[in-house]
């Protein structure tokens, strides 16, 4: 497993391309999911993007694990190509 840090967290994967995080979740966040969630929000306003995926759908389900973390890049890169929002008389 690649861990990376970022901020003063450590995260599972990371694609900087696209600003994503993917967490695979296991038995080890069990308890901790109001930790899990402010790190995700502490991080969001980095302007990163999340994909959680437990690990027996990594293990049981992979194609189901590709087919949403394509459906995940697809959506940030819609995003990536939507103009700026236009503020006022600036065009």
């Amino acid at each position: 497993m690649r861990k990376k840090p970022i901020e003063n967290y450590i995260v599972d994967f990371y694609c900087s391309k696209l600003k994503l995080i993917i967490e695979i979740d296991g038995d080890s966040h069990i308890g901790k999911e109001k930790a899990d969630y402010e790190r995700q929000m502490k991080l969001g306003f980095l302007g990163i993007k999340f994909l959680r995926v437990s690990d027996l759908d990594v293990k049981k389900n992979m194609n189901g694990v590709i087919i949403e973390l394509y459906r995940k890049i697809g959506e940030i890169e819609s995003d990536m190509k939507q103009p700026p929002l236009i503020r006022g008389n600036e065009w």
